[in-house]
């Protein structure tokens, strides 16, 4: 080897031991920096002026694990969904209260069903009313603190999403400027680097918000998709917008028609102007986001459904009474007839016919509705999966009301007809292929104390202290938010006595109201709506009050604990791909002060080369 390349090598050393020292410094500085990955030096070969090849710096390589990336940014969105749905989980625990306990809502309601109890062999005590009222009201109560609560985590979702959804569109802006930013440097240079660092770092908390994949695209540039395809940013930002709601109730519930939906919605824009709806479409499948979204559409409404359907079965089994249909036949047509004088706004009428035209036999629910607006009416608006539902309208008079049932099942081989008053007549029609009406009956809601019947109005809607009905509206039925509304009739608070005067003159140590209030809410059975998650649509739950609440808290019980263990097995997948990831791209002290003596020992030998390359060119110069 010539001097001159002893030289050449030297020199070329050197460069690359302070560099690599350069490089390591900035190593060691950003070891606790968030997002920070390791570098080292990219080397390649040169070839020297004095005919020798040698090593040259090209740049400065991020030590990372690629693969591993992609997986760390799925599990951020997995680790991210459930944390928050193991969170919400929890809370809605708190809410129903663990089986048993003192506050707990299965306790609270055996307190009200100990105290009907003791009533009922004490029915003229008034210690006895007294506590039975008492029960009740704290009941009641505590479905509306319960209610309360429901709306309240609902509306931190609400919160969180339109928080959320400006993070996003900061950050996706942030990855456009930086990305401009990356063009623009010299590839592999130090400041390429730091920029792919903090857009890296943006990116990932972008994924533990929203499920995230993203495509790399040469020099440095990426484009970011969710999982289900939608485009984030590809070289320009997309934007999301949530028109989120200040206040959240029972009745606002998402609806992909824009007049019905009392939630916020989240859409996403892109550069060139296409809008999608990304609920609608199902965009969204995991991370933080999915989570808000699944607990307010789906999860809390759930919770409040069982809510409202406790309530709901409190207030009907002490209100509602069934009256049976008489036989009745005109000429060679049968059936039955029934007087709906008391039927109020949301009773019903319960048919059960054999259709002539199919043999089939069809339940049918005819429902009283006041209010034309809430017209027609779904199936799916009684717990029976098994029945036709069809709302009339009686404000006008019988002849629409019966228009409206001849024809929608005419076609049975029946017919409806008005004989007198507000009686109304079912039969069958007489022809070649007749159907057979096997009852009729209707469920009226009584509205005194003293009707003579054991039923009463217990409890009441707070709205105004009204009767409820579950009648039906354009909003809703009145069902919806109930166990919000309930409380016990003001007419009972203030005279404890109706507890047990069922009509005028009733002894005040009969026990039959009490005995008939402790058996409706004890042992009579009721199907309660699949809305609820208790039960299927094909085959609803069925049992009584008692019954469904353990059922519902049970059924919350262990939402809780299966979202716990999903989260802590996330945790660990979450924690494990981390250290792998950090194996790489975290900065290790002692490796690095290891590399620093490996590069001082390189320094050191190349000094030394040009020291003795000078010694010798000094003694060939005296030479």
């Amino acid at each position: 080897m010539s001097l001159a390349q002893a030289i050449s090598s030297a020199l070329s050393g050197l460069h690359i031991a302070q560099t690599g020292v350069n490089v390591l410094a900035d190593n060691i500085s950003n070891a606790e920096t968030p997002g920070y990955i390791r570098k080292s030096v990219l080397l390649g070969t040169s070839a020297s002026t004095a005919g020798s090849n040698g090593a040259k710096v090209l740049g400065v390589r991020r030590e990372l694990d690629q693969f591993v990336q992609r997986q760390l940014r799925a599990e951020f969105a997995g680790s991210a969904y459930a944390s928050n749905i193991a969170n919400y989980y929890s809370r809605i625990e708190q809410i129903y209260g663990q089986p048993g306990s003192l506050n707990a809502l299965d306790q609270l309601y055996n307190n009200f069903t100990n105290s009907v109890h003791a009533l009922t062999t004490s029915p003229e005590s008034n210690a006895a009313r007294s506590q039975v009222l008492n029960e009740a009201s704290v009941l009641a109560q505590h479905l509306n603190a319960m209610s309360n609560d429901i709306q309240i985590l609902r509306s931190q979702a609400e919160t969180s999403l339109r928080t959320e959804v400006e993070r996003i569109n900061s950050i996706l802006q942030d990855v456009e400027s930086l990305s401009i930013k990356i063009a623009s440097s010299i590839e592999n240079s130090p400041e390429a680097a730091a920029l792919l660092d903090a857009r890296d770092q943006l990116v990932a908390e972008l994924s533990g918000m929203i499920d995230v994949r993203v495509v790399e695209i040469g020099r440095g540039q990426i484009s970011i998709f969710t999982l289900s395809g939608v485009s984030l940013f590809d070289h320009k930002a997309s934007r999301l917008r949530f028109d989120g709601y200040d206040s959240v109730g029972p009745e606002s519930l998402w609806s992909a028609d824009a007049d019905l939906r009392k939630v916020g919605s989240l859409r996403l824009s892109n550069p060139d102007g296409y809008e999608i709806d990304l609920i609608a479409d199902r965009a969204i499948r995991s991370g933080s986001i999915a989570a808000h979204l699944e607990m307010r559409d789906k999860t809390l409404v759930q919770a409040q459904a069982q809510l409202d359907e406790i309530a709901h079965a409190l207030a009907t089994a002490l209100s509602d009474r069934t009256v049976a249909g008489t036989a009745a036949s005109d000429g060679g047509q049968d059936g039955f007839e029934i007087d709906l004088s008391a039927l109020k706004n949301g009773n019903s009428v319960t048919l059960s016919i054999i259709d002539g035209s199919s043999g089939q036999q069809r339940r049918i629910t005819i429902v009283r509705v006041d209010d034309p607006d809430a017209l027609p009416l779904a199936n799916t608006f009684t717990a029976d999966s098994n029945d036709e539902v069809i709302g009339v309208d009686l404000a006008g008079g019988y002849a629409g009301v019966l228009a409206a049932l001849n024809g929608a099942f005419g076609s049975a081989g029946i017919a409806f007809d008005n004989p007198s008053g507000m009686v109304l007549r079912v039969l069958d029609d007489g022809g070649p292929s007749a159907g057979t009406v096997q009852s009729l009956s209707a469920t009226i809601t009584t509205s005194t104390f003293e009707s003579g019947d054991p039923t009463l109005p217990f409890f009441v809607d707070s709205s105004s202290a009204q009767l409820y009905t579950n009648f039906a509206t354009e909003l809703g039925s009145q069902k919806l938010g109930f166990a919000g509304r309930i409380r016990v009739n003001p007419a009972l608070q203030a005279d404890s006595s109706l507890l047990v005067r069922y009509a005028a003159g009733t002894a005040g140590g009969d026990p039959t109201r009490p005995n008939f209030i402790e058996q409706q809410l004890t042992t009579v059975l009721h199907t309660y709506s699949p809305s609820t998650g208790v039960g299927a649509v094909n085959g609803p739950f069925s049992g009584s009050i008692a019954d469904f609440i353990r059922q519902a808290v049970s059924m919350q019980g262990a939402a809780s604990e299966n979202a716990s263990r999903l989260n802590e097995g996330q945790q660990i997948v979450l924690g494990a791909l981390q250290s792998r990831f950090a194996e790489r791209a975290g900065v290790n002290i002692d490796s690095e002060m290891a590399h620093l003596l490996i590069l001082q020992q390189a320094y050191g030998a190349n000094a030394r080369v040009l020291t003795t390359v000078k010694e010798m060119i000094d003694m060939l110069m005296k030479a």
